[in-house]
């Protein structure tokens, strides 16, 4: 069910398997988070240009990911689908994840250290946020600003990936259930 499209230049495969997601908003708001990063800091938005070849939005136990294999960025599907949000955190998540393509052109394997990048894509998102309008670099800034004061393990947990699966399986099975409902009155 995979959908080819074109969001600012991007690549960007979309992946839904959520009947009550509408792709169409979800992809507005993609570009919608783009258009923020252009506007607001048109020199990150060149770098992700050069350092990531497509985006993937799909359902995933995170709301964001790098795969260097593939200089792939990941965004979650229902992640860009909520409408209770601003997208200057969709933003921030995607400059997050584009710093992660930064340091993975710049740091050799052996020399990685999760924490430290993970401070590094934190403090790339607190810029972020300060080059927003205040109403919307808030959020962003706050999150940032709590997420540098975590500890090593907390900033950069080892994540179990079957446990995350599991629960966000179980959310899904839920939210068919509730469309299904409404779709049956």
């Amino acid at each position: 069910m995979a959908e080819a499209h074109v969001v600012r230049g991007f690549q960007v495969v979309l992946e839904n398997e959520r009947p009550d997601i509408d792709s169409a908003v979800v992809l507005a708001r993609l570009d919608e988070a783009l258009a923020l990063i252009e506007r607001h800091q048109p020199w990150r938005f060149a770098h992700l240009r050069r350092d990531v070849a497509q985006f993937w939005v799909v359902r995933y136990p995170c709301r964001g990911a790098y795969f260097p294999d593939t200089h792939t960025c990941m965004t979650e599907l229902t992640f860009l689908a909520r409408t209770d949000i601003t997208a200057a955190p969709v933003a921030s998540s995607i400059v997050h994840e584009g710093m992660h393509a930064r340091t993975y052109e710049m740091v050799r394997p052996e020399s990685h250290d999760p924490a430290r990048e993970e401070r590094i894509c934190r403090r790339a998102e607190l810029d972020f946020g300060f080059a927003l309008p205040t109403e919307l670099g808030a959020p962003v800034i706050e999150r940032a600003l709590q997420s540098l004061e975590l500890s090593d393990q907390d900033v950069a947990p080892t994540i179990d990936w079957a446990e995350a699966q599991r629960r966000q399986n179980a959310i899904d099975r839920e939210a068919a259930q509730r469309h299904e409902r409404g779709r049956s009155n």
